[in-house]
């Protein structure tokens, strides 16, 4: 049987829910929301994630997503450093940084970070990738721009632990401590995000 407009609602809600940072309670105020006050969102919403869906694919380079090319506008930009590669853990995390206005080199996006809980682990972040990257494209340094979190210092640690063995003359930083712990880089405003990128340090060993 065909669901009714109350099963409707709820599933609708629950899918919401399900989206990161969106609870229950979030996910029933954007339902409604786009229902009743802003139903022309709602219409431009389904044109819009209908028209992604069919062109919207993962760089082959640095992971991120893109409607573009086959790369990304970053990886596709001679302009951009070459020598330079940022890692961070999500597109969201590359927006910020690019909205600082702070980084001119390329990007590895990880799409996700080191969870033992959700059974994320070093082999499913791709780092064989990164690595051969770094073999092929002569980098001189990798910047460490994973978030100032439990997962996100785990992973951070991980890969630089990596890097150290495979490349012990390459230069890798992280993100200065400017940026608040236990905040998503997604979160943070680009300013402080522009002098995190210009004051970044050396990871020690």
């Amino acid at each position: 049987m065909p669901e009714t407009t109350d099963e409707l609602l709820e599933t609708l809600t629950e899918q919401f829910s399900e989206l990161p940072g969106l609870g229950p309670k979030s996910a029933s105020r954007i339902v409604g929301h786009l229902l009743v006050e802003r139903r022309d969102l709602a219409e431009s919403l389904v044109r819009s994630l209908s028209s992604a869906l069919k062109c919207a694919h993962q760089c082959p380079k640095c992971n991120t997503l893109t409607t573009a090319g086959e790369l990304c506008p970053v990886c596709s930009d001679p302009a951009r450093a070459a020598d330079v590669i940022c890692v961070v853990e999500q597109p969201a995390d590359q927006a910020a940084i690019e909205a600082s206005v702070a980084y001119r080199g390329l990007y590895f996006v990880l799409m996700g970070r080191i969870n033992p809980i959700r059974g994320v682990s070093p082999a499913d972040l791709g780092i064989g990738k990164l690595l051969a990257r770094i073999r092929t494209e002569q980098v001189r340094e990798v910047v460490i721009a994973t978030s100032y979190t439990a997962e996100g210092e785990t992973t951070a640690h991980m890969i630089t632990s990596v890097l150290r063995r495979q490349y012990p003359q390459l230069r890798v930083t992280r993100l200065a401590r400017g940026l608040p712990v236990g905040v998503e880089l997604e979160y943070t405003d680009a300013p402080t995000i522009s002098a995190a990128m210009a004051d970044r340090e050396a990871v020690k060993s």
